[in-house]
């Protein structure tokens, strides 16, 4: 059994839902999120992304931005806030984010293109697997995805600090980097393998 949301939704006087404005706290999360993606890009390549100060404040911004990350869709759910607009910018901002973080470090020289790539292909690959599905039910983040998530802002907030370098700081964010890999793989495979499966259910006859 489902718990009743904490706020419920208003109503109108004859009973009917008042759907939620999409100017509300949780969009303008959202939005704040995906208006730091450039500001972060900029901050990370600038000189070369070996200025100390742009590589703090780069990491400053990625934190911010990680975190509204976790505070709007909260909010969203807590206050039934959720809207069409936040369905659809909510994960854009978030690969935005993440996808901007592994390629301007992959550019830099400081992560291998062949983790950003095979990230990036889970990544969409995923989007286009609940696209393709979307008509026979709704496939929702399983645990595995949000330590990915989890995991991967770990280590991109490590690889993004300006002493990364260090052995200090180098191995426990390899270390960590590698753990979200292997959890990404095998996340993307468990979504490919739920899609192929509600694909065929929805195929299957009536008894």
């Amino acid at each position: 059994m489902t718990n009743p949301p904490t706020n419920p939704a208003p109503r109108a006087a004859g009973g009917q839902l008042h759907a939620p404005s999409a100017w509300n706290v949780p969009n303008a999360l959202t939005v704040l999120r995906l208006v730091l993606v450039p500001l972060f890009v900029w901050l990370l390549l600038r000189d070369g992304g070996h200025a100390t100060g742009d590589r703090l404040l780069a990491t400053a911004a990625f934190v911010v931005a990680i975190v509204t990350d976790r505070f709007d869709g909260d909010i969203a759910r807590r206050w039934n806030l959720v809207t069409n607009f936040g369905k659809i910018a909510d994960p854009i901002a978030d690969k935005a984010l993440t996808g901007a973080a592994f390629l301007g470090l992959s550019y830099l020289g400081e992560l291998p293109w062949w983790v950003t790539i095979l990230v990036m292909v889970r990544e969409w690959g995923v989007t286009a697997l609940r696209f393709w599905v979307i008509r026979h039910g709704v496939m929702p983040a399983s645990r595995g995805g949000k330590l990915k998530t989890v995991l991967q802002a770990i280590a991109l907030g490590l690889y993004l600090l300006p002493w990364h370098h260090l052995a200090i700081l180098h191995w426990p964010a390899a270390a960590i980097m590698t753990a979200a890999v292997l959890v990404t793989v095998a996340t993307g495979i468990d979504y490919l393998s739920r899609a192929l499966h509600l694909r065929a259910a929805a195929k299957r006859p009536l008894p």
